[in-house]
């Protein structure tokens, strides 16, 4: 046996006889070899042209960049050597009708972090897989809680590119070897511990949070002479693939709250592409997902862009978010309980 086997074969003794399975593995090859072909594109960088241009606006008003759209086109088309009935995509305004019957759909993030592009920070690609059920052309099937899923995963393209999934059963990562083009197992087992000291926020936009998030973050700046007793760093990068990397391999938290902008107020994450995979993920290797009140894999979408606050990472530390969001009131004031020993001191 390879000390570090390939995706296929990895894939191939995973799925076994289930029609479900090889159905699965299939889909995951495809979107591997497109991953493939984007990384490349992303490692020419400016030799492939202007990747960073922009190229006009997504459904959701979010700027398009050159690569969006080629990473897009490269996930589509592979998805055509796959058993899928239509993809959802950030850069599509309705679902791509691919196999009307397939067993699957896929939603995904063809390029997540695009606004990083020119800065040679760490972008990614992301997607979800999930079952058509009995009603496979009928769109409402598209809208299916995170709970569903058959699979989930990103691919980073940093210094190595890596390909991160679950299957339902941990996490595990694959690295991107240069000279065959095969992704190879490097890590069977991901694990996020479950105490930090790491948050990961915007924090340009703290007088537009609500008091739940304010006096999480205002305690954590306090470190070790406030309630949490310890000193902690803080880190964003504006890449959520780059964010739950780091995440995945030393621990901490991210959080991307709703806040009083206009068209904020559920954050600017979407729920069926971008939270439901990386929930899934930080699950599988013992972490959790949350907006602040429910657990974002048991969120019933109303439509395939809908956005929702959105905070993972270590467990512990997430579980102390939902505190925070259960005993403080939104303006920021403290309940007599709270008053004088915060959450955690007594």
């Amino acid at each position: 046996m390879s000390e570090y086997p390939g995706l296929k074969n990895y894939l191939a003794d995973w799925a076994g006889d289930s029609e479900t399975r090889i159905a699965v593995s299939r889909t995951i090859e495809a979107i591997a070899a497109a991953c493939v072909d984007i990384s490349a594109l992303v490692a020419r960088g400016p030799l492939a042209g202007e990747l960073g241009a922009e190229k006009g606006d997504n459904v959701d008003g979010d700027t398009q960049k050159a690569l969006d759209l080629i990473a897009n086109d490269l996930i589509i088309e592979a998805m055509h050597n796959a058993p899928v009935a239509c993809l959802v995509s950030e850069e599509l305004e309705e679902p791509s009708v691919i196999k009307k019957g397939a067993p699957l759909f896929v939603t995904t993030d063809p390029l997540d972090g695009s606004s990083n592009i020119d800065t040679n920070v760490s972008v990614g690609t992301i997607f979800s897989i999930m079952p058509t059920g009995q009603n496979g052309d009928d769109p409402c099937c598209l809208l299916q809680a995170g709970t569903t899923q058959l699979a989930a995963g990103y691919v980073i393209y940093g210094p190595q590119t890596a390909l991160v999934m679950t299957l339902g059963d941990g996490t595990m990562a694959f690295t991107l070897d240069p000279r065959t083009s095969e992704f190879r197992l490097t890590t069977r087992v991901v694990e996020i511990t479950p105490n930090t000291n790491e948050f990961a926020i915007n924090s340009s936009n703290s007088r537009k949070w609500d008091g739940h998030i304010r006096a999480y973050v205002d305690d954590c700046i306090a470190g070790e002479d406030g309630p949490h007793g310890t000193n902690y760093n803080m880190r964003w990068i504006a890449s959520l693939v780059a964010e739950c990397h780091r995440i995945l391999s030393r621990g901490g938290i991210f959080l991307y709250p709703g806040d009083i902008r206009q068209g904020y107020a559920m954050g600017r994450l979407r729920l069926m592409y971008e939270c439901n995979p990386i929930a899934f993920l930080v699950e599988q290797a013992g972490g959790a997902a949350t907006t602040g009140i429910q657990r974002v894999m048991d969120i019933e979408p109303g439509k395939i862009h809908e956005r929702v606050p959105m905070i993972f990472g270590s467990k512990h530390e997430v579980e102390l978010v939902e505190k925070y969001y259960a005993g403080l009131n939104p303006s920021h004031e403290r309940p007599q309980l709270f008053r004088n020993r915060t959450l955690l001191r007594k």
